[in-house]
């Protein structure tokens, strides 16, 4: 059996058990395939004066066991909106010591990052202080954003180029980063899993029922799933639905800064008795929730490859999402959706289209059956493989 260190920033944790739950799914079935034995090492970043938003943080425990995988949970000092450029670097310096522990403990075969920046060129760090080969994966915004920054680019290129593997959730986002440098003779498509056990189809009224407490009242539905931020474009599904018969509603699952903003849209444009503000959904609640829409709308300005777009797709609710990332890989015909201009009137067109024909609900979640969460693994794995043997 061989041992990953895995470095994840995005992992949960209590007090925010849906904080890159992917991730954490990931690790997971990995462990679970028995070929790989993995620690997680998840730096908690906290600001050196007591700030309220942190607050919670700091009740994260050293260390701790989800799901067959050893999670730890560093602490290292960072400034809100300031230390970006430098986060790796804090990063390391607070992961090292305890990373050499480990390995003296017990010796690793490689190490990984799973977020490109910080943990990216963080990674490196360890792996260059335990002498291991090491991996890197984008996902999205890690490229999108921090891929704009110059002080953040060139380490995140100074990383990529001693990788033994570059992982990329979607091919679109694999050239994105060879334009920005990377050597593309080292990316790997790996695309997200999928836990086919919980997004599966079923009886779209008997769904309704389910999620009546959440979303009550009559007529079509069209769910918006995802963080309520400026990038994910909520509102240019708000305007699109102002466009929309009076029977099709909206709902909002997520949380964010652009709540107040948002809210204050639908009272402009009169829409108080048809968008439905859900806040955070239990993960319990939304396979029900997208099995009850007749539609997933998510308007965002970049993605990598959407979980959610796949759990959408899985509970039988076709996408009408804009051409970002990896969404001409999902939606590859009109049973997954319609990929569109990102403005509401291409938006409300492409809803009226699937309303007025849908597609069977069976075909939808056809497009998304060869993912899954051991699927996800056995890739991981043999990219792995490869990687921590090379010389």
């Amino acid at each position: 059996m061989k041992r990953l260190l895995s470095i994840s920033t995005l992992y949960p944790a209590p007090g925010r058990t849906g904080f890159g739950r992917f991730v954490a799914r990931q690790m997971e079935a990995l462990a679970a395939r028995g070929d790989w034995q993995v620690t997680v090492i998840n730096p908690i970043g906290l600001p050196p004066l007591p700030i309220r938003r942190y607050a919670a943080l700091r009740a994260i425990p050293a260390q701790e066991q989800q799901g067959g995988v050893t999670v730890h949970h560093p602490r290292f000092t960072l400034v809100p909106g300031l230390s970006g450029p430098i986060n790796p670097a804090l990063i390391a310096r607070a992961v090292v010591p305890l990373a050499r522990q480990l390995h003296a403990q017990t010796p690793f075969d490689m190490v990984d990052a799973q977020f490109f920046y910080p943990d990216g060129p963080a990674a490196a760090k360890v792996a260059a202080a335990l002498d291991l080969p090491f991996a890197i994966k984008a996902r999205g915004s890690d490229i999108h954003l921090w891929g704009e920054r110059r002080l953040a680019v060139a380490q995140m290129r100074r990383a990529a180029a001693g990788a033994s593997a570059l992982l990329s959730v979607s091919a679109a986002l694999a050239r994105d980063m060879a334009a920005l440098g990377m050597p593309d003779d080292r990316i790997r498509v790996h695309y997200t899993g999928l836990d086919g056990s919980r997004f599966r189809l079923q009886d779209q009224a008997q769904a309704r029922r389910v999620v009546a407490h959440l979303v009550p009242g009559d007529g079509r539905l069209l769910l918006c799933v995802g963080a309520l931020l400026a990038i994910k474009g909520q509102d240019l599904a708000i305007r699109a639905l102002a466009l929309l018969p009076p029977d099709v509603r909206l709902a909002l699952a997520g949380t964010g800064p652009d709540d107040a903003a948002l809210r204050a849209l639908v009272a402009e444009l009169g829409l108080e008795h048809r968008v439905h503000f859900l806040g955070a959904v239990e993960h319990d609640a939304l396979p029900a929730l997208l099995a009850a829409a007749d539609a997933m709308v998510l308007p965002s300005e970049r993605e990598g490859l959407a979980n959610a777009w796949i759990e959408a797709l899985a509970c039988g609710a076709p996408l009408v999402i804009p051409d970002v990332g990896g969404a001409r890989e999902v939606v590859r015909g009109t049973s997954a959706g319609r990929v569109v201009a990102r403005n509401p009137g291409a938006i409300a067109q492409a809803i009226l289209d699937l309303l007025a024909a849908p597609p069977a609900r069976d075909a939808v979640a056809a497009n998304v059956a060869s993912f899954s969460w051991d699927a996800n693994a056995a890739a991981l794995a043999a990219i792995y493989e490869e990687a921590a043997t090379k010389p």
